[in-house]
């Protein structure tokens, strides 16, 4: 048999593979490259920030070739300015098929940015817009394509705070936004409330919370074309911005702030969540229902492949196992990020009571993992790669980054991760029998253990019980009956052979019956001296 250190070989995870790649020391995570939150918001905006860059000379190009293009159709095969000639190509003929081709898919790259920053597009500056005008009648027409992507990149690098005033941005929202629907759900309506009268309690910084987040939201309805990691970095980004001016409000209190700030999210995101969980310019549903049939097809493996340390025969374990299997099912309930961390979080510490009470002593991260693993094999929560996206993209980074919140996440990463590439060496089976337990042939059940279900989950496990009390049961009925019936047998046999004992002592030994010779009371011969027989009598009343 294989001892306990190599049985772990498949499962282990070194404590340091949970934290980010780029060693700040705050916890990775698979979704972002092995990055913590805040790594990896760096790399994607230089990457944006590359992106903007080149197709911002893209449409700069494309603006001098039209404007040579033009100038020499206008003056005929007259030379272009000293200026333009030095920045434009010697050939003006169309663009063949390939640029053409080349260009629409740069266009399509540029309108895509624009969409990480609509607001400061739709309130551009009045700078902008005079720019814009003096160019157009410069020029003599309006809307060309490199014009056009020259504008838009321009607002894209105008930043929000050099845009119109709150008072614009809300009248704009109001004319611009489509309409949110005036019947909100219980939970919006609750929560709404809720956050209202939290913010009470903040006064004037309260009031422009409330004003900012509805903005917010509002601003988000009009982005619904976007992709999830558009809206991921749109709402990011409203977290950060928020934060900071949080920060410089309660003067660096970061209790204060984490407390606002999970008030916030929670407004934003059951107010978002709709449109924001499993959206369907993701293949996120897909991912669910492959991750699901997996799960589904793990149903096999048993809590010694995984070399779990539970005893389910204990109740106080058996009870925590099923606690936590509920918590990370009910994950899928609740909308806020927080929330949703919170069932994880919770399901964890059931595992780790469950290990403590059957080791004795307090469990261990390479004890906590193969456990996580068991249970959301037997727990097969509903849209949990959903879950996990959306935890991911839309809770404050705070919170997956350091804490036991963090940890736990990271672990159940890991875990689902670990289920995906799940093979035989990770179980300690041959490439043979993996393959047939996949495919239903044989169970590993069925190969002489003791207890057919063995540790399979305490519900099983009391079935299982069951099942056999009532089989015991019916071999101890059987062995009434066929008792009863021989003790039947028996009596007629009895009543049988008494019957013919009777019979044969008959035969043997006669009755004889004697006539009788005299009455019975012949021999009293003072029977005339009798009183006679007493009558009954009437007595008048």
């Amino acid at each position: 048999m294989m001892s306990q250190r190599s049985e772990r070989r498949g499962i282990h995870v070194d404590q340091s593979e949970l934290l980010c790649k780029k060693g700040c020391g705050y916890y990775g995570n698979a979704a972002w490259q092995g990055l913590c939150s805040k790594c990896w918001r760096e790399e994607y905006q230089r990457a944006r920030q590359r992106q903007i860059q080149e197709d911002w000379a893209l449409a700069e190009k494309l603006q001098r070739e039209e404007e040579a293009a033009a100038y020499a159709s206008s003056h005929g095969n007259q030379a272009p300015p000293r200026s333009q000639t030095s920045q434009t190509p010697p050939s003006l003929a169309p663009f063949s098929k390939f640029e053409e081709k080349k260009t629409n898919e740069k266009t399509r790259k540029v309108t895509t940015v624009k969409k990480f920053f609509s607001p400061s597009s739709r309130t551009a500056s009045k700078k902008v817009f005079s720019e814009r005008a003096r160019v157009d009648k410069a020029q003599g027409r309006r809307g060309s394509h490199g014009e056009a992507l020259l504008r838009d990149l321009r607002g894209i690098f105008t930043q929000p705070w050099e845009m119109g005033s709150p008072a614009e941005e809300s009248h704009e929202a109001k004319s611009h936004s489509p309409s949110i629907p005036r019947q909100l759900s219980v939970d919006s309506d609750r929560v709404s409330r809720e956050f209202v009268e939290f913010l009470k309690n903040l006064q004037k910084p309260g009031r422009e919370i409330h004003k900012q987040s509805r903005l917010f939201i509002e601003g988000m309805a009009t982005k619904k074309d976007l992709g999830a990691d558009e809206l991921s970095e749109c709402v990011q980004d409203f977290y950060q911005n928020m934060s900071d001016r949080l920060l410089s409000h309660f003067k660096g209190s970061s209790e204060k702030v984490e407390r606002v700030m999970d008030q916030v999210e929670k407004y934003i995101m059951t107010r978002l969540y709709k449109s924001v969980f499993c959206p369907e310019t993701t293949d996120d549903e897909k991912k669910d229902l492959a991750t699901q049939h997996r799960i589904r097809a793990l149903h096999w493996v048993t809590i010694q492949m995984l070399c779990v340390p539970v005893d389910e025969e204990i109740p106080e374990v058996a009870d925590s196992v099923v606690k936590a299997i509920t918590d990370v099912i009910e994950m899928d309930s609740r909308r806020v990020p927080r929330d949703k961390l919170a069932c994880i979080t919770s399901c964890s510490k059931h595992i780790f009571n469950a290990i403590r009470v059957t080791k004795g002593e307090p469990a261990s991260a390479d004890d906590f993992l193969p456990a996580l693993i068991f249970i959301v094999l037997k727990a097969n929560p509903p849209r949990l790669y959903s879950n996990i996206q959306y935890i991911t993209r839309f809770c404050t980074p705070s919170r997956l980054m350091a804490g036991e919140d963090g940890y736990y996440f990271t672990n159940l990463c890991c875990a689902v991760a670990f289920i995906e590439k799940l093979d035989a060496h990770s179980l300690n089976l041959t490439p043979e029998d993996f393959e047939r337990y996949m495919s239903g042939q044989v169970s590993p059940r069925g190969q002489g253990e003791a207890c057919p279900w063995p540790h399979s989950g305490p519900a099983l496990s009391q079935l299982h019980r069951n099942l056999e009390l009532l089989s015991s049961l019916e071999t101890r009925q059987q062995q009434v009956l066929d008792g009863a019936h021989s003790l039947q047998a028996e009596l007629c046999s009895w009543q049988e052979s008494v019957g013919r004992e009777v019979q044969e002592i008959l035969e043997k030994y006669p009755l004889e019956i004697k006539p009788r010779t005299s009455a019975i009371d012949a021999d009293n011969v003072e029977s005339d001296l009798l009183p006679p027989p007493l009558q009954p009598q009437v007595f008048a009343g």
